[in-house]
C-alpha cells in the first residue's frame, strides 16, 4: 500500500530540486538588481555576498513551513491520499508556471503562485468529496478551505504592491532631497547617520526579526522582547558611531557598504520568506507519510489534523535547499535574463526599451503630466527651484569605450531600494505572512524610479507599459495556478497513473524551453550588434554589418520560397507561420532604426560617411523587410479568404522567378559573408535579366486578362507579388552597392 506514496514521495524530492531552480532563477531579481544595476560592489563579489544571505535565511525559514501545512486549507477535513494528491498537483503545476515565466524574462510571484495552487488544488479535491457525500453541499466547501487565512494572505499580497510602491517613491524623495545627486559632497556626519538609519533597519528587522524563525532564537528571546526600543535607539547610535569612523579614518564609502549588507540582508530575507515556495511542500508531505505511515490505517481514512500542529523543520535539509538555490544563482542564464528585465525599467538614463506603449500606459503617462502641471500652480516656485535643484544630475565626462560602464542608477538609489524592501520583507516574515518578495522588490524599485525621475518624457510610456505588463503577468499567475492546479489535481484523483504522464509532460516541456531559451539568447547575441553602447569603430561597422546583411538575405529568400511553395499548395498553416517569422524579421529591423541615435553617439569618430552609410542601409534593410512582408501578408490573406488558386502558369512563372532569385540572393549573401567585392558585374547582368523576367511575367498576365483570366482576385494578387518582387531585388541590389562604395571609399582613405 505504501509503494506509490513513497514513489510520489521521490518525486517529490526531485520536483523540489527543480522548482528550486526554476524558483531562484526568477527570484534571483529581488536580491540582485540593486547592487547590480549600481556597480557599487564587482558582480563576483555581489554573488558572494548574496550566496551568503541565502544560506543563513534557508535556516530562519522554518516558521514559514506551516503556511504549506495549514494556512490555505483545513487539514484535519482531508485524507491522507487527498493531501498527497494536492502536493503532487501543486508542485507539477509550478515548476511548469516559473518555468514559462522565466523564459519570457518576466519576474513573476512564486508566493503567488503557490498559494493559488494550494487553493485550487484544495477546492478542487474539496469540491470532489462534496459529491461523493451526500448529506454534503457546495456551501460547505468553507470548511475545507481556511477561507480567512487565505484571504488575509491575498490581501497582504495585494497591499504590498501599493504600500511598496508608496514607500519606496516616499523614501528615495527624501533621500534625495538630502543628498541630491552630489551624495559624494554632502558633509561626513550626514553620511554617518544616514548609515546608522539604515544599517539599524537591516540589522534589527531582518537579523532579530528573522531569528524568530530559527530554533535558536529561545536562547536570546528574553535579551529581545520587551527591548524593541532600546534595541533601536542603541543600534541607532552605535552603528552612525561606527559609521563616521570608517568614513572619517578608513575614508570607506558608506553607501556601498549599505549596499553590502542590504544584498546580504534581502538575499537572506527572500531566502526566509520564499524557501517554504519551493521546499514546503515536499516537507509537508513527507511529515504527512510519517504520521500514517505508523497509524496502520488506510491512506484514504486517515485524516490529516497532525499537519494543523507545529512541526519542527530539519535544518540540514533547510540548508541544502539553500545550497542548490545559491548554485543556481551562479549558474543559471534565466536569472540573468529576468534581472535584466528589473534593472532596465528602473535605469536611470535613456536606452533601448524591453516594451511597448499601450493605451494604459499612455493614459497614465498623460494623468501624471496634467497632476504635474497642477502641482506647479499650486506650490510656491521657490520651493519647486529648490526641489529641482536637488534633482539636478550632474553631467560626467567618459571617454565614449567607457560608457558603457555607467551605472543603471546611482548608490543612493540602489540603497534605498534595498533598506526600504528589507523592512518590508522582513515584517512580513516575522508575522509568518507569505508577502511576495518579486511584488514587493519589484514595487520598490518602480516607486523609487518614479520619485527619482528616471521616468522622463522619452522613456515615462514605455517603462509604465512595461511596469503594466509585469503586474498584468502577476494576475495571469494567480489566475493560471487556480485552474491549472485545480485541472493536474482532478486528473491525478481521476487515476493515479495520471502522475507519471503529468511528470513526463513537465520533462519534455521544461526541456522544450530550455532549448527554446538558448536558441532566443544565441540569437539576441547576432542581433545585438551595433546595438551596444561601447566604442564601435568604423571598421567594425564594415564587418558587422556585413555579416548581419548576409543573415538577412538568407532568411529572406527561404521566406520568398516558403510564400511561393506555400501559395500553391493551398497550405494556411504555413504561410500563418511564415507570416510570424516576416513579423519577427520587421521588429529586428524596426528596433535597429529605433537605435540610430545611440549607433552615431557610440562611435569613435565623428564620422559623417559612416552615420550615413549605417541610415542608409537600415533604409534598404527596411525596403526588403517591407517587401517580403507584403508578399507574405497578401498570400495569407488570399488564400484565408478562400479564393480562387493561382492558375498553373502563374505559378509556373512565380517558381521560376523563386529559382533565379534565389541563385541572385545566395550568391549575394555569400559575397557578403566573404567581403568579396570584385565580380559584381557577373551578379548585375543576372539582376537585370530576373527584373525582365519579372516584367515579362507582367506582360503575360496583361495577355491572360484579355483572353481567358477571370479572378480579379488572383490578378491582384499575383500583380502585387510581381511589383513587390521588383522592389525586393532594386532594393537588395542598392545595398550591395552602397555597401561597396562605402567599403571601397575606406579603402582609399586607408
Amino acid at each position: 500500500m505504501g509503494d506509490p506514496y513513497i514513489l510520489m514521495l521521490v518525486a517529490l524530492a526531485v520536483l523540489a530540486v527543480v522548482d528550486l531552480v526554476v524558483g531562484v532563477s526568477n527570484d534571483a531579481v529581488n536580491f540582485l538588481n540593486s547592487a547590480i544595476g549600481s556597480k557599487a560592489i564587482s558582480v563576483r563579489n555581489i554573488m558572494i555576498i548574496a550566496s551568503l544571505g541565502v544560506f543563513f535565511g534557508a535556516i530562519t525559514s522554518s516558521g514559514m513551513m506551516e503556511v504549506a501545512r495549514k494556512g490555505i486549507f483545513n487539514p484535519n477535513m482531508f485524507m491522507f491520499q487527498d493531501i498527497m494528491y494536492i502536493f503532487m498537483a501543486v508542485m507539477i503545476t509550478d515548476i511548469l508556471l516559473l518555468d514559462i515565466f522565466n523564459s519570457l524574462g518576466m519576474p513573476t510571484s512564486t508566493t503567488v503562485s503557490i498559494v493559488f495552487e494550494l487553493l485550487g488544488a484544495a477546492v478542487c479535491i474539496s469540491l470532489i468529496k462534496i459529491s461523493a457525500n451526500d448529506t454534503q453541499s457546495i456551501s460547505d466547501i468553507w470548511s475545507y478551505i481556511n477561507h480567512k487565512k487565505a484571504l488575509e494572505i491575498i490581501n497582504g499580497i495585494l497591499l504590498s504592491v501599493v504600500v511598496a510602491f508608496s514607500v519606496g517613491a516616499i523614501v528615495q524623495f527624501v533621500s534625495r532631497l538630502i543628498y541630491s545627486f552630489n551624495f559624494e559632497k554632502r558633509a561626513t556626519y550626514i553620511n554617518a547617520l544616514f548609515g546608522g538609519f539604515a544599517i539599524t533597519a537591516i540589522t534589527y528587522f531582518i537579523i532579530i526579526k528573522g531569528m524568530k524563525g530559527t530554533p535558536f532564537y529561545k536562547d536570546v528571546k528574553f535579551l529581545i522582547e520587551g527591548n524593541t526600543f532600546a534595541i533601536i535607539a542603541g543600534s541607532f547610535v552605535v552603528w552612525s558611531f561606527i559609521s563616521q569612523i570608517l568614513i572619517k579614518a578608513f575614508k570607506i564609502n558608506i553607501l556601498k557598504l549599505i549596499i553590502g549588507v542590504g544584498t546580504f540582508s534581502l538575499a537572506m530575507a527572500f531566502s526566509g520568506n520564499d524557501l517554504v515556495n519551493f521546499v514546503g511542500v515536499p516537507i509537508a508531505a513527507w511529515n504527512s507519510y510519517q504520521a500514517w505511515e505508523v497509524s496502520g490505517v488506510a491512506a484514504d481514512s486517515f485524516s490529516m489534523g497532525i499537519l494543523a500542529k507545529k512541526v519542527p523543520s530539519n535544518v540540514w535539509l533547510l540548508l541544502l535547499a539553500g545550497g542548490i538555490m545559491v548554485v543556481t544563482l551562479w549558474t543559471s542564464s534565466k536569472a540573468q535574463n529576468v534581472i535584466k528585465t528589473g534593472i532596465d525599467l528602473s535605469r536611470q538614463g535613456e536606452g533601448h526599451e524591453k516594451f511597448q506603449p499601450n493605451p494604459l500606459s499612455r493614459i497614465v503617462v498623460r494623468a501624471a503630466m496634467g497632476i504635474n502641471v497642477g502641482l506647479s500652480y499650486l506650490v510656491p516656485k521657490s520651493t519647486l527651484a529648490f526641489i529641482d535643484s536637488k534633482f539636478q544630475k550632474p553631467v560626467i565626462a567618459l571617454p565614449k569605450d567607457k560608457t558603457y560602464e555607467m551605472p543603471a542608477f546611482d548608490l543612493v538609489r540602489a540603497s534605498v531600494n534595498l533598506i526600504v524592501a528589507g523592512i518590508l520583507i522582513s515584517i512580513a516574515t516575522s508575522m509568518k505572512l507569505p508577502l511576495s518578495t518579486t511584488y514587493v522588490t519589484f514595487m520598490v524599485a518602480m516607486g523609487t524610479s518614479l520619485a527619482d525621475r528616471a521616468w522622463g518624457r522619452e522613456s515615462a510610456v514605455y517603462r509604465v507599459a512595461g511596469v503594466i505588463n509585469v503586474i498584468g503577468g502577476w494576475f495571469l499567475t494567480a489566475i493560471t495556478a487556480f485552474f491549472a492546479a485545480a485541472v493536474v489535481a482532478y486528473l491525478i484523483s481521476w487515476n493515479m497513473v495520471m502522475i507519471p504522464v503529468l511528470l513526463a509532460v513537465v520533462a519534455l516541456l521544461i526541456g522544450r524551453n530550455t532549448l527554446i531559451h538558448r536558441k532566443k539568447t544565441k540569437e539576441v547575441k547576432k542581433q545585438e550588434f551595433m546595438e551596444r553602447t561601447e566604442l564601435i569603430t568604423i571598421n567594425g561597422v564594415i564587418e558587422e554589418s556585413a555579416d548581419h546583411i548576409s543573415g538577412v538575405i538568407s532568411r529572406v529568400n527561404k521566406l520568398y520560397t516558403n510564400v511561393v511553395n506555400d501559395l500553391a499548395n493551398q497550405d494556411l498553416n504555413k504561410l500563418r507561420k511564415t507570416e510570424k517569422h516576416v513579423a519577427k524579421l520587421n521588429n529586428e529591423i524596426d528596433s535597429l532604426k529605433d537605435g540610430v541615435f545611440y549607433f552615431i553617439k557610440s562611435l569613435d569618430e565623428t564620422s559623417v560617411q559612416a552615420s550615413r552609410f549605417y541610415i542608409m542601409v537600415l533604409g534598404y534593410l527596411q525596403d526588403v523587410a517591407q517587401s517580403i512582408s507584403y508578399i507574405s501578408r497578401a498570400s495569407y490573406k488570399h488564400v484565408n479568404n478562400n479564393h480562387k488558386n493561382l492558375k498553373k502558369g502563374q505559378i509556373k512563372d512565380l517558381k521560376i522567378i523563386d529559382i533565379q532569385l534565389s541563385t541572385l540572393l545566395v550568391k549575394e549573401a555569400t559575397i557578403f559573408e566573404n567581403r568579396d567585392l570584385d565580380d559584381l558585374n557577373a551578379l548585375l547582368i543576372e539582376k537585370n535579366e530576373l527584373l525582365r523576367s519579372v516584367s515579362s511575367s507582367i506582360e503575360k498576365q496583361v495577355a491572360r486578362i484579355r483572353t481567358d483570366e477571370t479572378s480579379p482576385k488572383n490578378t491582384t494578387l499575383y500583380f502585387s507579388i510581381l511589383l513587390e518582387t521588383k522592389d525586393l531585388i532594386t532594393a537588395l541590389m542598392n545595398l550591395l552597392q552602397t555597401y561597396e562604395e562605402f567599403h571601397l571609399s575606406r579603402k582609399q582613405e586607408q
